[in-house]
């Protein structure tokens, strides 16, 4: 318990300083939008290739940890979608709640993954960004554009494909586990190269969570958030943790599965939801809401998990 707790706190910490940051103005707002592009495009792909790089993963594991993934987002994504006539929301509130109830914020695993397991475990959990990122980008652009508030130029999701394909992160993992499988590794040069860069990922990233954070969106939406953050936290989780059994994963693994799925709602949904014609402010306090239960529902996985 008391490792978790060791390992988990800077997280958080790390998300409440970003905020404080941004509440109190101590750094202008204008650095947080080329931050997080810093982050995305350049230290967390590299921190991504070297770790999957040197990992050392049996297959078996692999494909566990990304069917458990995947089909507990899908069983989420579903039983979100049959919701919708019973929560009588306008389209565009709907595609929120949705991106609410499955997108992962994987910049929240990869601290308290890579302090408890190191390089494996990050390793591990790009396993979850292969299966999953792909899955939920597409699932969601295809429901904005069925029932979001759609304008001139929004994306389809054949563009959301292109996407895919592109993103960096996705990118980053295919290269460094193709580098695994074919035993080349990392150079002399570059290897400690993409070690400092991959170091500046982690604060960095989680600060940015917190200076997003929105607490007049969660309070005007408090009680839909609170149901997409259900959802989130505890369905897909659980739905998670009876998949990693029947496939039987146990130990390390089944723990990153854990950790993968309880994860908050992504911050990249706000951006999604104004570009797309959903319901941005619900999906800002809806990040909130659940980037704050997940202080709780993130250490009660893992204790149970271990």
């Amino acid at each position: 318990m008391g490792a978790i707790f060791e390992a988990l706190a800077p997280v958080f910490l790390l998300i409440a300083m970003g905020y404080a940051i941004r509440r109190y103005r101590w750094i202008d707002d204008a650095f947080w939008p080329p931050a997080e592009r810093l982050t995305y495009r350049v230290l967390f792909p590299a921190l991504l290739i070297a770790s999957t790089a040197r990992a050392n993963l049996a297959s078996d594991q692999v494909w566990a940890i990304a069917g458990a993934l995947f089909v507990a987002t899908l069983v989420v994504a579903g039983a979100a979608l049959a919701l919708k006539p019973v929560l009588g929301l306008r389209n565009a509130s709907f595609t929120s709640f949705f991106q609410g109830a499955i997108r992962p914020n994987t910049y929240v695993g990869m601290v308290p993954a890579f302090l408890f397991w190191g390089d494996e475990g990050l390793a591990m959990l790009s396993i979850g960004v292969l299966a999953v990122v792909p899955l939920v980008n597409l699932l969601s652009v295809t429901v904005l554009v069925i029932w979001g508030d759609g304008h001139e130029g929004a994306r389809t999701p054949m563009k959301a494909v292109r996407e895919v394909v592109r993103n960096p992160l996705v990118v980053a993992c295919l290269i460094g586990f193709g580098l695994n499988a074919l035993d080349i590794g990392l150079p002399p040069v570059i290897a400690p190269l993409l070690d400092i860069l991959g170091r500046a990922a982690l604060p960095i990233a989680l600060m940015a969570v917190g200076a997003g954070l929105d607490f007049p969106d969660l309070l005007a939406n408090r009680w839909l958030a609170g149901k997409a953050t259900v959802l989130k936290l505890l369905v897909l989780p659980a739905l998670a943790w009876g998949l990693a059994t029947a496939f039987g994963l146990d130990g390390q693994a089944f723990q990153v599965v854990m950790l993968y799925a309880t994860l908050p709602m992504s911050a990249s949904s706000y951006v999604l939801a104004r570009e797309m014609g959903g319901d941005a402010p619900l999906a800002a306090g809806m990040i909130t809401a659940s980037t704050v239960a997940a202080m709780i529902t993130m250490t009660l996985w893992i204790v149970l998990s271990s």
